[in-house]
């Protein structure tokens, strides 16, 4: 192993994916297996993420899938990554993850995000009201904390007197703000949004105030790898990504697709170009197990992270297994 991969943990990142021709169950399967599967190989964490209306992902109901994971492994921490705290009352999020906690004692997660995580129309369907505001969202935390604390009138049961660590997620620079004030760990979404990475780290790093928390910065960054015996058919699996990244630009989002032997039958040029600004060369990392350790020991050389959350949208259950398992085998 690598030195740089010494004092770094690695996570796994579930979408739940649902598979063309399959359902959510199937997708629910395949999570609890590839949890336990991640577990014995020495992940630190697994997530999952809360979507709406994407046909694609399955962990809509996220503390739900949380507690099913939970359930069907012993010892890996588990959590959201993140639940979208304006979807949702406050108070019912500190009774979901209190009774998470006391379900799972010291192995449950909180990360928050404050984006809807859906479309406009999907928004309009779950917010209690439309009028918010970034501003509310920092408001929304701090309720949220003081159910966990118990210092609201209103008291969460189970909730309060939860010890459960809450992460902010982010995108841009606004959570990496929110947190470094708040002194929480940030984990930062760079396996969708590259650019904004090494100024959002700096930004949280240069102003983080240490909290009851956490003393001293502590940052995660995403990144998306699949890994496979070779660079060419890590490449073909990859093309079930750049299908679902191309429904959606196209405004059609989908189910994750199979493999296909010729993606640029399928875009055009233009397409092409947007799907890989998304799917960006350093926090995409698709090859062998020479190229995964070569690639993933630059971008932590990069971006300093504490820990490493890997996402892999994988059509087929075994070759994801394989990938998870080969970047274990990198940096464990």
């Amino acid at each position: 192993m690598s030195q740089v991969f010494s004092n770094i943990k690695f996570s796994v990142l579930d979408l739940a994916p649902v598979l063309e021709g399959h359902t959510p169950s199937h997708s629910f399967t395949n999570s609890a297996d590839l949890a336990r599967h991640a577990e014995e190989w020495g992940y630190h964490r697994y997530w999952l993420a809360e979507h709406h209306n994407m046909p694609g992902i399955a962990s809509s109901a996220t503390s739900l899938v949380i507690s099913h994971v939970a359930s069907n492994t012993k010892k890996i921490r588990v959590g959201a990554g993140g639940i979208m705290l304006p979807n949702h009352a406050p108070l019912v999020i500190a009774e979901q993850f209190g009774t998470l906690d006391s379900l799972y004692p010291n192995r449950i997660d909180l990360g928050l995000g404050r984006a809807p995580g859906s479309d406009q129309a999907t928004a309009y369907a779950l917010r209690r009201t439309l009028n918010s505001s970034p501003e509310d969202f920092p408001l929304q935390v701090d309720e949220l904390e003081g159910y966990f604390a118990g210092t609201e009138r209103v008291k969460a049961i189970p909730g309060k007197g939860s010890n459960i660590p809450i992460w902010l997620l982010g995108s841009s620079d606004f959570s990496a703000k929110l947190a470094a004030k708040k002194g929480m760990p940030f984990a930062f979404a760079s396996h969708f949004s590259p650019d904004y990475t090494l100024p959002a780290l700096r930004m949280y790093r240069e102003h983080f105030q240490p909290s009851t928390q956490l003393d001293k910065p502590y940052v995660m960054v995403g990144v998306n790898i699949i890994a496979a015996e070779t660079t060419d058919r890590a490449k073909w699996l990859a093309t079930s990504t750049q299908q679902q990244f191309l429904n959606l630009i196209r405004g059609a989002p989908s189910e994750l697709m199979p493999p296909i032997d010729d993606i640029d039958r399928v875009w055009n040029v233009y397409e092409k170009a947007s799907v890989e600004k998304n799917i960006n060369s350093k926090t995409t990392i698709v090859g062998d197990k020479k190229t995964v350790q070569e690639k993933l020991q630059l971008f932590i050389e990069e971006t300093k992270a504490d820990e490493v959350i890997i996402n892999g949208q994988i059509y087929n259950h075994d070759d994801r297994l394989y990938s998870y398992q080969t970047i274990a085998d990198i940096v464990m």
